[in-house]
């Protein structure tokens, strides 16, 4: 199992961050080899299934992912988004969250527990390593883009 944590200060108002980081295709468009869908489409709610496709081909694989907390950012208020993830191949579970940050910014935190059925333990270093260079760059580019 790896644990990821990582923050951003960006210089964007708490609504817009939360918009940034929760439009679920966008991952699709920032993370090498991955395409998601979301289930049903429209608005996130508790119960909403995003899927993201990883791979290529014969090795390509489903990470389920089940929305358990979304409490979007109101009034100044923090933000804070839970999924769970139910797949075969990737388990644990992932929060996204926007508090207002110094100066008027938005503090973006995303949380991340990932562990890779069949993996083993000996391997969590590595996988932390990925996951956080993977996901770094993504919040990165998701909270570039407009």
């Amino acid at each position: 199992m790896a644990n990821i944590l990582l923050e951003r200060t960006v210089p964007l108002p708490l609504d817009e961050a939360w918009r940034r980081i929760t439009l679920w295709p966008r991952h699709g468009e920032v993370v090498p080899l991955t395409a998601v869908r979301v289930d049903p489409p429209g608005p996130t709610r508790v119960g909403t299934l995003v899927v993201a496709r990883s791979g290529a081909g014969a090795l390509a694989f489903d990470d389920p992912m089940e929305v358990t907390v979304w409490q979007p950012p109101e009034d100044g208020a923090p933000g804070m988004c839970r999924l769970e993830k139910r797949g075969r191949v990737v388990l644990g579970w992932a929060e996204l969250e926007v508090r207002p940050g110094p100066g008027g910014r938005t503090r973006v935190v995303w949380r991340e527990e990932i562990r890779l059925r069949l993996l083993p333990s000996l391997f969590d270093g590595v996988l932390r390593h990925s996951a956080r260079y993977v996901f770094g760059r993504a919040l990165n580019r998701l909270l570039r883009r407009p």
